[in-house]
Order: structure tokens, then sequence, then C-alpha cells
């Protein structure tokens, strides 16, 4: 096993800058998914780990070893790409052997490998089918058993499961996850999926533009995102975010959210974090924590569509505001009609106005 340390890691591809001064800390064993939409410079992060770019400054190190200069071939690193990347004329027997062979591993070594991993990827009745026969789903499974084969330190994939249909990426999220623990690799995972991400991986770096936005586990930055990038980039529906202004009342401080309304009193601790503050915020609420209201004051928006997803509807609330809420099935809810709703104190999250970021994270999560 090995871990991966990032140091002040910099690219540029002439005046553009696809990766800004990143700093990261892989850990021996731990799968960690690099997240973000694309041009945001996951890949790139990628190809420097993997020895396929150089770094325009900075450091990268395996534990204690300088990867300076050093050659993919070298690094003891599998990457298995989006575009699957095998032999199409060999059989998938002889893609699998590929690696061990090339090793000079014996002849019952390689087999032995190769029957093991066939059987755990569910491709042993295939083994001497030709690759350019099969589908692209079993092609990037056999593009997995290939890399993972020759149980390298650190395990790459680069958005492996982009071209697979909807069913074979959920099988293939459990396999690889199986693939990791069984091998206690460092697996680094690129995508842009946040679904692959958060059922995968240990921890998630979250990525914009060239910059790491934030590091945690999948609750982490669900429950606390550091600023407005992540709170939408992160969640299905993603988080909703409506401009307001602090608003003191008898009752409290609220946020004025204009013709929404006035937002339920803010906890003690937040809102000590806004008694100075004139400028608007973001007010921030998943669409799962929205319940339906009964009272005069409650926020109210009308219903412009919905969907209806197996056992939960998302609501599209206001005209122009692109938020939602979550509801079971059960909830009536009419296109047409105006929702009254409330939120408990403790789900809303505050952002600066202008900057984005997170307003009083340890006042509020504290």
């Amino acid at each position: 096993m090995s871990a991966i340390h990032l140091r002040n890691l910099v690219k540029r591809f002439g005046a553009f800058t696809a990766l800004k001064t990143m700093d990261l800390d892989i850990a021996d064993g731990e799968f960690m998914a690099i997240l973000g939409p694309s041009g945001c410079g996951k890949s790139t992060t990628m190809n420097m780990i993997a020895g396929l770019e150089e770094p325009s400054s900075g450091s990268i190190h395996f534990s204690d070893r300088d990867m300076a200069g050093v050659p993919m071939g070298k690094r003891n690193v599998g990457f298995v790409f989006q575009n699957y990347a095998i032999f199409t004329h060999m059989t998938v027997r002889q893609n699998l052997a590929y690696g061990p062979t090339m090793q000079r591993a014996q002849t019952a070594e390689v087999n032995k490998k190769v029957a093991e991993m066939a059987d755990f990827l569910q491709l042993t009745e295939l083994l001497d089918r030709k690759a350019d026969k099969l589908s692209v789903n079993i092609l990037q499974r056999v593009a997995i058993g290939r890399s993972a084969i020759l149980k390298p330190a650190i395990f790459l994939l680069d958005e492996p499961l982009s071209n697979v249909d909807a069913a074979f990426r959920a099988v293939m999220r459990t396999e690889l996850k199986q693939l990791q623990r069984q091998f206690k690799q460092t697996m680094v995972y690129v995508t842009h999926d946040q679904l692959e991400a958060m059922t995968m991986a240990d921890r998630i770096a979250v990525m914009d533009h060239g910059v790491l936005q934030q590091v945690g586990t999948p609750l982490e930055v669900y429950n606390n995102p550091v600023n407005t990038f992540v709170a939408t980039f992160i969640g299905s529906p993603g988080m909703n975010l409506v401009k307001g202004t602090p608003t003191e009342t008898k009752q409290g401080l609220r946020i004025n959210l204009g013709a929404i309304g006035k937002s339920p009193i803010l906890p003690p601790a937040l809102a000590s974090n806004l008694k100075s503050r004139n400028s608007e915020v973001w007010y921030g609420f998943r669409p799962e924590n929205i319940t339906v209201g009964t009272k005069a004051d409650d926020l109210s928006l009308p219903i412009t569509f919905t969907e209806r997803i197996g056992a939960r509807t998302i609501v599209h609330l206001g005209e122009g505001l692109s938020m939602k809420a979550v509801f079971d099935n059960e909830t009536p809810v009419t296109v047409g009609k105006t929702l009254n709703f409330t939120l408990k104190p403790e789900h809303v999250l505050l952002f600066d106005g202008t900057s984005g970021v997170r307003i009083g994270m340890e006042a509020a999560h504290g």
C-alpha cells in the first residue's frame, strides 16, 4: 500500500492554469473520490499522480518517496480510463494474463491469477471470448480486471463507468468497492457523478475551476458544505439557496426572503454571526428537509412542476427560482397550488452573499 501526498501542486498548459496550488493527503488503503464538473482539473490531477503529466510546480510523494521524474511504469500504479484500453484482438483470458506475463510470472501463477480475477468480476464464462465480440459493459469490466490483476499499490480510475449503462454502473460501484477492500489498495477515483462518489468513497475531494474546494467524508461534504458551490453540487437535488437579508423581529433574528416570506427564527449561535451584518446572505436548505406547513407565517411558493420517482416526489417551486422540495409519494401536491412549508432551524445553513463562503460553520453545527 502507499499514501499519496500532494503539496503546492500546480499545473499550467501555456497561459491556462488547470490546477491551482493543491494540497491533498490520501491515506494508505483509502478510497478517495475526486469530484467536480468537466474542466475542473480532476483528470489533470490524476494524470500527474500517474506520471502521465509533470507538475508545473509542487511535489507528489508516495509515502516518503518523491515522484519527481519517476515514469509511470516505475510508480506501481494501475490505471483505468473512461474509454476502455484493452486489446480487442485478444481473448478475455489473454487480456487478463497480459500484465503478469509481461512481469515474467510462471504460467501456473498467471493461470491462477486470471482464474481468481475472472471469478471475482464474473468473467469466467467469457474467458475464451474475443474482446471485440463483447459489450461495452463487459469491455470495461475486463479493463478493470486487467489493471487490478497486478495488484498495484495505487489504483487510479478516471471516469471508468461513464460509458456503461445505468444498471451495470450500479453493479460496478459495488464490485469496485469490494475490489478495493479485498486488495486494500489506495484507490483514487475521478468522477463528475456525485452518486458514484457518495456511495463508494471513504472521502471526497470536491473541485471547481482548478481549485480544491473541500475534502471530507460523504456525510461531511453533504451536511457541512464550506461554500455555495459544494452545497449545490452535492445532493440530488442540490441545496436550495435563496438570497435574503437579516431582519430583527420580536421573536428573534430571521432572514427576509422577499416574496417567499420570512425564515423561521435563527438559532442563537447562528444569529450571533449576523448581528453586525447588514448585507445579503444566501439562505440554504436541503429539498428533503422541507416540511409541509400549517401556519400563517410559513414560507410559501407556487408548485410549478412535479417529478414522481418511485417512492419520492420532487416538487419544483416558484417561477425561475430553481427551488425544489422532496416528499414521499403519498404527500398531496398539485401543480398550480401554493405550497406552505417550514424548516427546522438546525437544517438551515447561511452563506456570505458575495463570496459564497459558509457563515458560522462551527457555531451552527458545534
